[in-house]
């Protein structure tokens, strides 16, 4: 478990206790992070957000009445799920040991 607090100081990283490479079979498999938004889906907000935002102070500007909040509220939701997915891109995936 703690390779690094053995006293054996011959043991090269990558390498088995005999000093052999490891096989494939002993390391784990990385995977990607995935979010429930795909990469598509992910710009799309990206472009929806930064439209709303930008529409906001254009159309206070514009009209009289408070509609520009309605953009804002847009902005606003439409970040929340690109942070969700975000957090949900940045957690740890469980480990998944295949012992053959």
């Amino acid at each position: 478990m703690f390779d690094w607090l053995s006293t054996d100081r011959t043991a090269i990283p990558g390498r088995s206790a005999d000093g052999g490479p490891r096989l494939a079979r002993e390391t784990f498999w990385m995977r990607p992070a995935t979010g429930f938004l795909s990469t598509r889906q992910r710009r799309f907000a990206w472009l929806g957000f930064v439209l709303a935002a930008l529409q906001a102070p254009l159309s206070a500007y514009l009209l009289t009445d408070g509609s520009w909040l309605f953009s804002v509220c847009v902005a606003l939701m439409v970040a929340t799920v690109i942070l969700a997915d975000d957090a949900m891109r940045r957690r740890p995936a469980e480990a998944d040991r295949r012992v053959e």
